[in-house]
Formats: C-alpha cells, sequence, structure tokens
C-alpha cells in the first residue's frame, strides 16, 4: 500500500513539473515554466537528428558547457537497461574512439579501438591506463620504459626530464586553483572574522616555492589570471600572522580553536605534495591558535563528502572544464552550487547570476570585480596557488600532448614500437559514468570512451562539433539547435539519434526520473552548470 501511494505521489509530482512531448516517436521534456530556477526550459527531440534546447534566459557559455565530458551522450536503451547505475558505472557504451575491453580493479583499464569510429580511427589499437599516486614513482615507470607517457610528474622531475632525449615534457599552462575550503555551517566558521584570520595566517608563497613546480603562482583570488574573470583591482589578504590572532581575538571565539582538515593523497595539477602542504598548513593554522588534526580520505569518499558539505576544513582545487568565469564562480559560489561552503552569501550570488545573463565583456566585467570583493571579504576558501603541471611521454610517441583542461585524447598518439598507448596517471577512475563523478582521473578516460555534442579542440580549448555536426543560437541565445551526425553508431551497434540526446540529458535534469541514480545521485555538474533541477524537492 505504501509503494503504491508512492508510486502515485510519483506520478503526480513528475506531471506537475514537467509537460512530455510526443511528436511521433520523437520526445521532448519541458519544465511547465522558468519559475523552477534552472536554465534549461525544455530539450526537444525535433526529428531523427535535431535536437533543441529553449532556456530561460542567455547564458554566454552554453556551447562551452554542453562541450564538457559529464554531458555525454549514453545510448537511451542502455540508460533504462542498467536503471541509470549498476553496470552504466563500469561497462560504458560510448560513441568515442575507444571502447571498454577491460577494467581490472586496482591495477588497470583496457581500452580498444572502436573500429567502426565515425571519425579517423584511432592509430593504436589499444589504449591502456594504470595509476600510481607517487610522481616518483611514475617518473621510474616511464624512465624505464614501463609506460609510455605520465600525468604530472614532480617539480623535481622536470629538469630531468628535459635533459633526457628519451623523454619529452609537455607543460600545461596555469589555470589551476588550489584552495583550502571553509563550510560555514560549521561553528566557529560561521563567524566571518575567524575565515579572515585563516586567511592572513597562511604563507602561500612559501608554499608555491617549497612545493609546486615552475610555472606556478601565488593565488589572490580564485580566478587564475588566464581565464577572464579574474580582476587584478581586487588584491588578496596578506600573510600576516598578527593580523590573523588579533582577528581571533576580535572574533569572541574561545581559543584554541580544534578542527579536522581532510583531504586526499591523489596528485593534481593544482596540489602535487597533498601530505607535504597539508602539514604545512597545519603548522601555519597551529601557530596562530587553531589546532588541525589532518585526516586523510580516500579520494572517491573525500569527494562526496566535501560536495555534501560534511567536511569543516579541506583542501581541494579546480582544473578548467571550459575557460570561462562562470566555470570557477558560479560552479563554486553561485546560488547552484554545492554545499561544499556551505551557507550561500547573496553578495556573491547575485553578481554572478547578472554577469552570466551577459555576452559582452566588458559588461561582465565590473560584476566579476563585485563578485571577487565579495568572496575575498566573506572568504567561502582561502585561494592559496595557481599550479603549472605538466604531462611527460617517451620522446618517440608521436602526437604526444597536453592538455589545458588535463583531457589528452590518446586516439591521434602513435607509438612505433608497439599497438598501444600506455598512460599511467594519478589515481584510478571512481567509475566511467561521468555524468555523476567529479574526479578527473574518471574523466580523461570518459572522454576517450564517451563524446558530448560538442568537444574542445585537441590540446586547445576552442569549441568544435562533435556528435553534432552543426548548431545555431537564436538571436537572443535563448533557443539552440543541434544537428546530429548520421550514421554514428554506439559501442554496440546501436545508432545515435535525437532520443538518445534528450534522454541522456533528462535522468540527470529531472531529479524525479527513476534513472536519476547514477553512482551517487548528485550530478553536481549539471545543477552547477544549469541552475538546478526539475523536482529538486521530490523525495
Amino acid at each position: 500500500m505504501k509503494f503504491a501511494a508512492r508510486a502515485w505521489i510519483f506520478i503526480l509530482a513528475f506531471l506537475s513539473w514537467t509537460t512530455l512531448i510526443q511528436a511521433q516517436e520523437w520526445i521532448g521534456v519541458s519544465a511547465p515554466d522558468c519559475d523552477y530556477g534552472g536554465e534549461i526550459l525544455s530539450i526537444e527531440a525535433l526529428d531523427e537528428l535535431t535536437v533543441r534546447f529553449r532556456l530561460c534566459r542567455p547564458d554566454s557559455a552554453f556551447a562551452s558547457k554542453i562541450a564538457f565530458g559529464a554531458f555525454a551522450i549514453h545510448p537511451s536503451e542502455y540508460l533504462q537497461a542498467t536503471g541509470g547505475t549498476g553496470d552504466l558505472l563500469e561497462k560504458p557504451i560510448g560513441t568515442g574512439p575507444y571502447q571498454l575491453e577491460s577494467w581490472e580493479q586496482g591495477s588497470q583499464i583496457v581500452l580498444k579501438r572502436n573500429e567502426n569510429y565515425w571519425g579517423p580511427l584511432a592509430i593504436e589499437p589499444e589504449l591502456i591506463i594504470r595509476w600510481n599516486a607517487e610522481a616518483q614513482a611514475r617518473y621510474e615507470m616511464l624512465k624505464a620504459n614501463e609506460t609510455d607517457a605520465i600525468d604530472n610528474p614532480g617539480r623535481d622531475e622536470f629538469d630531468m626530464i628535459r635533459s633526457d632525449t628519451e623523454l619529452a615534457l609537455y607543460p600545461r599552462p596555469s589555470t589551476t586553483i588550489f584552495y583550502v575550503g571553509i563550510n560555514n555551517r560549521f561553528p566557529p566558521f560561521d563567524n566571518p572574522l575567524v575565515r579572515q584570520a585563516m586567511a592572513h595566517a597562511i604563507n602561500k608563497s612559501q608554499i608555491v616555492e617549497q612545493y609546486y613546480p615552475e610555472g606556478s603562482l601565488v593565488a589572490d583570488q580564485f580566478m587564475p589570471p588566464a581565464i577572464f574573470g579574474y580582476t587584478q583591482e581586487v588584491r588578496p589578504f596578506p600573510y600576516d600572522p598578527e593580523r590573523a590572532r588579533t582577528l581571533l581575538v576580535e572574533s569572541g571565539v574561545a581559543l584554541p580553536i580544534h578542527v579536522q582538515l581532510s583531504y586526499r593523497n591523489v596528485v593534481r595539477g593544482y596540489l602535487p605534495q597533498p601530505g607535504n602542504v597539508a602539514l604545512e598548513i597545519q603548522a601555519e593554522l597551529r601557530a596562530v591558535g587553531i589546532e588541525v588534526e589532518l585526516t586523510e580520505m580516500e579520494s572517491g569518499t573525500f569527494l562526496d563528502a566535501s560536495t555534501a558539505g560534511e567536511l569543516p576544513l579541506f583542501l581541494l582545487g579546480w582544473l578548467p572544464d571550459y575557460p570561462d568565469a562562470t566555470n570557477f564562480l558560479d560552479f563554486h559560489f553561485g546560488a547552484s552550487a554545492s554545499d561544499s561552503f556551505g551557507d550561500k552569501f547573496t553578495e556573491i550570488t547575485e553578481p554572478l547570476f547578472q554577469a552570466s545573463r551577459l555576452f559582452d565583456l566588458q559588461e561582465r566585467y565590473p560584476y566579476y570585480v563585485e563578485a571577487n570583493t565579495a568572496i575575498r571579504d566573506l572568504a567561502p576558501m582561502i585561494p592559496v596557488a595557481y599550479g603549472s603541471s605538466a604531462a611527460a611521454f617517451r620522446s618517440r610517441i608521436a602526437g604526444a600532448h597536453s592538455s589545458p583542461l588535463s583531457f589528452e585524447y590518446f586516439a591521434v598518439m602513435d607509438d612505433p614500437d608497439d599497438d598501444n598507448i600506455i598512460w599511467t596517471q594519478n589515481a584510478e577512475p571512481i567509475s566511467l559514468y561521468c555524468a555523476d563523478e567529479l574526479d578527473g582521473e574518471s574523466f580523461r578516460i570518459c572522454n576517450q570512451i564517451h563524446e558530448a555534442l560538442l568537444t574542445f579542440s585537441i590540446a586547445g580549448t576552442t569549441v568544435i562539433p562533435s556528435l553534432a555536426l552543426d548548431y545555431s543560437a537564436s538571436e537572443d541565445a535563448t533557443e539552440w539547435t543541434f544537428t546530429l551526425r548520421q550514421g554514428v553508431k554506439f559501442h554496440d551497434g546501436s545508432a545515435l539519434d535525437a532520443n538518445d540526446v534528450v534522454l541522456s540529458y533528462l535522468v540527470q535534469w529531472d531529479a524525479a526520473h527513476p534513472l536519476h541514480t547514477g553512482r551517487e545521485g548528485t550530478f553536481t555538474y549539471f545543477s552547477a552548470f544549469f541552475d538546478g533541477f526539475l523536482n529538486d524537492s521530490f523525495d
């Protein structure tokens, strides 16, 4: 009886919020209006190869957003057969140049060439992905010819790689941010004076000098200088331990403060030495009256907990998904951002919302000055470093490159010595259904298997066609129409059509949809990129 009642609640909730559109066999979904709070009004399959998105407002970054790997297209039949979880996480079916051969948990992933790929076939018939958390170990594997390429060599290996004629270094630009996250729902971090004191207590210059590779910079705000939205007139709080102690006294909180600082021991471009940096920050905070207990967490558990707002203090960072301020600022501080930092501040969310509605960069810029000033003063986090990173390859590998988005495209790489490319990265993927993931290790592999409507140029950030051969936007940029390529096949042999696109988006967009499951069911990227879900209050 309880199950039947719940089923009727589901049906009524779904119908009250959405209107299914049926045109022959082509489907679509629409919100009743824009009052639900999200950006997307409707997604419709107009015919076999045509999909239309209607937006509630203009979005200057819409094309870049849908080029991101979280919005890859999946076969609708497989989404339904897996229930939106289960095999979908570890046995992916995509349209990409490589497809899954095997995943040996804790060891390696083997991908084989998709012989029915719609574009140029991958040069090597096999791509093997391995992982090792230690930068030195990855370097030794590369030097010993046990792997063809590695991600994130340590700072001490840069010169050794350059001086070795059998190796080649491919630096990435400094477009990342490493920060200390603070959740204001945990006292005493609900007190802005405490958060400001912490900003004064951390010696960013010393951290960058001691632990970061060449090309890295001290962070003075959340936005890296290379990304539009950085505002040089907004100066940071300086390193000043005495000022930190004064602010803590003025805050009225009992000293010393005791808190857990959580981190994951996974090397990323924004954090090359997690353990050492954690110890450094622990010592600097202790010096002003904040006693920190370090807690190392497993990567997936850590990301889930930080996203859910369960960690009072944590070390994390960001690699750009696309080169625009909305990817940095809106994702982390916008009205639909996760609970990582606790309660939102209208002083931040409102200028970000206004900027996101504009296309002209000069018109957007003053709003980012306002937002970055508020982020500094309210201190939901402490920006520490703009980390540079690199990939390193055996010099014989043709087509080798690094990506500023950390999405290397292995299909264009050629090893003249054998029939595979072996890539060793920092950690094992959490799952291969990247609609419901956040970590770069998962996304790099997803991007070899899955494809979105659009993508980014190889080793670049220019948006180019992918599964959509062409697209157009209305004059007011609230209606976007995409024409799919003909003859594209998924790895299981099924044909790509517009219904696959609609369902791939719908299962993320509609929180009441039975396939809105994934690994954790958070679909953080969708909510952050497009201002939330349909049926967000459904339970």
